[in-house]
């Protein structure tokens, strides 16, 4: 494990109003941070995107060369050798990140929230990062959701799906058609191949919205998410 991978990841947290009972673990876009997420949807919401009994997490990648970048600096979650979706993954990147974001997961397991109360999803990148992360290594979460994402056209999802037997996480996905930099196309294709491949899908289309976050789209995500994460209430005779 390279140093990177192994500190904690640095985080902003939306703690819940009342009783915590179960998270959320938002992935930020490519060159963003946790904080800077978390303040774009306070900034669209007019308010940070809090739950009664969720907390919300907000991670930033550590910094590493990015090659898109001619190899600058950036808080990325992994590398890309280019933004296509048929240019190969960098594996390495990728697995690393996933070990730095189950600590992530093994911390909220420890604060006693069972694994599938548990969400995981973000913006472009960070997205992808989460399907990485739910689809390989974590099936047994509450879901994940991928916002202008995209995986590549033999991503390493795939071929662990096509070995797969158990019940996976349900994907809540938004896509605008105006996206220059992710195209509308690679989102549905990811979509598509991921519903041929056994997971429940859901794809939302927002015309007009270009690579970035919109109102309706939140509000959409977050009635998804109580559907997933719903309030425990408590057992009376």
């Amino acid at each position: 494990l390279g140093m990177a991978a192994s500190a904690a990841l640095q985080r902003s947290v939306v703690f819940p109003a009342g009783k915590h009972t179960a998270s959320l673990i938002f992935l930020h876009g490519s060159g963003d941070t946790g904080q800077g997420a978390r303040a774009w949807i306070k900034q669209i919401l007019n308010q940070d995107m809090a739950f009664q009994h969720i907390k919300v997490i907000y991670p930033t990648a550590p910094a590493r060369p990015y090659t898109p970048m001619k190899g600058a600096s950036s808080t990325v979650w992994f590398d890309r050798y280019k933004i296509s979706n048929d240019s190969p993954e960098h594996i390495e990147s990728i697995d690393s990140m996933c070990w730095g974001l189950t600590d992530l997961i093994n911390d909220e397991i420890k604060n006693g929230i069972a694994k599938d109360r548990i969400l995981i999803g973000g913006f472009s990148m960070g997205g992808g990062m989460a399907m990485h992360l739910a689809y390989r290594f974590h099936q047994d979460l509450a879901g994940v959701f991928a916002l202008s994402s995209f995986l590549n056209k033999d991503s390493a999802v795939y071929q662990a799906l096509k070995r797969n037997e158990s019940v996976l996480p349900e994907l809540f996905q938004c896509h605008g058609t105006a996206d220059e930099l992710v195209l509308y196309s690679w989102g549905e294709e990811t979509n598509k191949m991921l519903k041929s491949l056994g997971v429940s899908t859901s794809l939302h289309t927002f015309p007009n919205l270009n690579h970035e976050l919109g109102k309706t789209e939140i509000e959409k995500l977050k009635t998804w998410i109580v559907k997933k994460l719903p309030i425990e209430t408590a057992n009376t005779n």
